[in-house]
């Protein structure tokens, strides 16, 4: 068999041989085959590539890799709920109070399910999930070492057991033994962080302080400040100032665990008091100490030129102690010049130099900041948007991370300078710098998203065409918004300058879904612009239907109060449409709710009566208004006595109300 086999591969061999130098005379003769040169150089070109082959280093991809390049390829769907809806469509959010609603509840089962995990976790120990989520299997939660020891000290720290670190504490000093400086560290960061109080664990219930709740109506005889909605305030003598007080050595991590504290929960001065105490001590300060005591420093001076010399002071001593501000000591001074009148401006536009040149990019909490100082109130945003211009022009096209707990406020800030301005082409340079990558999660929670696109959509609704107020309102409503009342009335107003009212029945049906036909005002104005003008047959046909669909929302909720224009604009529209006798029954409600039809509503009931013929109804109509003690009856009757056939007894009935209502000369 080898013999056969190695004649075979030398006749292959010969054969692609000849057919390789007949393919090239042919393509040589064509005029663009290979020449010697081209071949000289491809033979150069193979042999430097067989020479200087680069096998390219592994790419390692992570596991969620084919997940992230899936979902890269998907854009939002405008139509759909949001996400966190779309595992139960039954709990699907039709109105903002459902979407607050829902929202809760969720979380409620959520914590509650965790709290059921973490405290039975022997029931949930297989792990299903590829790969592995971590937020899905029980959490220690339990305390497994009750020996006396660092350990065991350490165990509670970690798991947030105040109360138990601090006795664990007691006992290993009264035991003899010394705790290590980095445990107590973190001991003093826990106390301080909760102000000496246990944090509620996910899936606990909540239980109020009575010390809390007994301050908090005192409180409430005088005027509030910010620092009485902390839930917590630091108490006198707490645990953490006891085992401050009982440390041997005092380092610069141990003072800044309790000005932190003391400036997050509300002690101002007695922070300032803990700071001078450690200069004392000829130990320097940390940047958190400082960031701490500049956000601080407003609340311990009170006019405007004293707490910018505090500021500016903690700023120099920064320097002396050679300590390197970060973004956040920065964002401290500029929330800080908010609150410091007149100077801010000036102080605002240094400080945004410095940051620059020492290398620190501001935050979007940064630019917010700067906004306040500029923009106060809705006068200063009318006169000038330059600044908001240069600084969306900084940032257009950058994606953001959250730096700063203040940087979900930056867009709706900057569009409500758009909103009071009525700046649409700044407004939409906002909107595309939300939509670059995934700048959209620094919106904030669903509170400040609702602020963002409320304004945004009042904003197009004053200055935009009608059409594109509408593509708009497709494209966010309901994925990303549920409109207010306010937000309804505002796109009613957008119809009616556009001369689009023939779209309000369904905007009707929008209204009914958002869970806004319980409000009267937006009812009423609804109603009022279907009712201001005559329109073709078919549109006033389909504003009598939304009409009685509005009466059917008012019968369905006794709550809601007929006044008497609502009643006057649906009796109109039925008229208008040829329904007379659903006009009539509108009419039978003026009596039985105390309300008063107008004349000008009677006047167009008589008309269609006579268009119609009916003599008996406009009877009726005349002894309706007597009923009503109207003092334009007379003129009613009158009308009805020149303009109908009569019988006998209508033309009785009509001129004894007549002759009772005509005023005498």
């Amino acid at each position: 068999m080898a013999a056969p086999g190695r004649h075979i591969g030398h006749s292959m061999h010969r054969n692609g041989r000849f057919l390789l130098y007949n393919l090239e005379q042919l393509l040589g003769h064509r005029g663009f085959g290979w020449t010697s040169a081209l071949r000289q150089q491809a033979a150069e070109a193979n042999k430097e590539s067989r020479e200087s082959v680069v096998i390219p280093r592994k790419k390692t991809w992570s596991r969620e890799a084919v997940l992230e390049a899936l979902a890269s390829t998907v854009s939002r769907d405008p139509t759909a709920y949001p996400y966190q809806f779309q595992d139960d469509p039954y709990l699907s959010p039709r109105t903002s109070t459902e979407f607050k609603l829902f929202s809760l509840s969720q979380e409620s089962g959520r914590s509650a399910a965790k709290y059921i995990v973490n405290n039975n976790p022997k029931l949930f120990t297989k792990d299903f999930a590829e790969p592995h989520i971590p937020c899905l299997m029980p959490e220690t939660v339990s305390l497994h070492l009750e020996d006396v020891s660092e350990e065991a000290l350490k165990e509670r720290i970690t798991l947030r057991k105040v109360t138990a670190a601090v006795d664990m504490y007691d006992e290993l000093l009264q035991a003899g033994t010394t705790v290590s400086m980095e445990t107590t560290h973190s001991l003093l960061d826990l106390i301080c962080l909760y102000s000496d109080r246990d944090p509620v664990q996910d899936g606990e219930p909540q239980t109020d302080d009575a010390e809390f709740g007994e301050e908090l109506k005192k409180r409430k005889t005088r005027v509030r400040r910010a620092s009485d909605f902390l839930k917590f305030t630091w108490k006198e003598n707490n645990n953490a100032e006891r085992i401050f007080n009982l440390l041997p050595e005092r380092d610069t991590r141990c003072y800044s665990a309790l000005i932190r504290g003391m400036v997050k929960h509300g002690a101002y001065a007695k922070a300032f008091s803990m700071y001078t105490d450690m200069l004392n001590n000829r130990l320097t300060a940390d940047v958190h100490v400082f960031n701490a005591l500049i956000s601080a420093a407003p609340d311990v001076r009170d006019k405007f030129n004293e707490r910018w010399d505090l500021i500016a002071e903690l700023l120099n001593q920064m320097n002396q102690q050679k300590v390197r501000p970060n973004l956040l000591t920065f964002n401290s001074v500029l929330k800080a010049l908010r609150r410091c009148g007149f100077l801010a401006k000036t102080q605002a536009l240094h400080t945004l130099n410095e940051m620059k040149a020492l290398g620190i990019a501001p935050s979007l909490a940064s630019y917010n900041h700067i906004l306040a100082v500029f923009y106060k109130s809705a006068s200063s945003a009318q006169n000038n948007t330059d600044l908001l211009q240069e600084v969306i022009a900084e940032l257009e096209g950058r994606i953001f991370t959250c730096q700063d707990p203040d940087d979900v406020l930056f867009f709706s800030s900057a569009m409500r300078i758009c909103l009071d301005s009525k700046d649409l082409e700044l407004g939409y340079k906002i909107q595309s710098l939300v939509d670059v990558g995934e700048n959209w999660r620094l919106l904030g929670d669903s509170f400040q998203q609702s602020i963002y696109y409320g304004r945004f959509f009042n904003l197009l609704c004053m200055m935009e065409h009608i059409d594109v107020v509408l593509k708009w309102y497709k494209q966010i409503i309901p994925s990303l918004y549920y409109p207010n009342p306010q937000g309804m009335r505002d796109l009613l107003q957008a119809l009616d300058t556009d001369s689009r009212l023939d779209l309000l029945p369904s905007i009707w049906k929008d209204i009914k879904t958002l869970g806004h036909d319980n409000k009267p005002d937006l009812v009423e104005e609804l109603l009022g612009l279907m009712v201001r003008e005559k329109h073709s047959p078919e549109v006033q046909e389909s504003f009598a239907a939304c009409a009685l669909d509005v009466k059917s929302v008012f019968d369905l909720r006794p709550s809601m109060e007929w006044s008497a224009a609502s009643l006057s604009h649906i009796t109109t529209l039925l008229l208008r449409a040829n329904k007379t006798r659903q006009a009539w029954e509108m009419l039978q409600l003026f009596k039985s709710r105390n309300r008063v039809p107008s004349e000008g509503l009677l006047n167009n009931f008589l008309s269609v009566c006579h268009s119609d013929g009916d003599s008996q109804k406009a009877v009726e109509l005349v002894q309706l208004s007597a009923a009503f003690c109207l003092p334009t009856t007379w003129k009613l009757a009158k009308r009805a006595l020149a303009e109908f056939d009569l019988t006998e007894e209508q033309r009785a009935i009509l001129s004894e109300l007549e002759a009772a209502g005509e005023p005498s000369d």
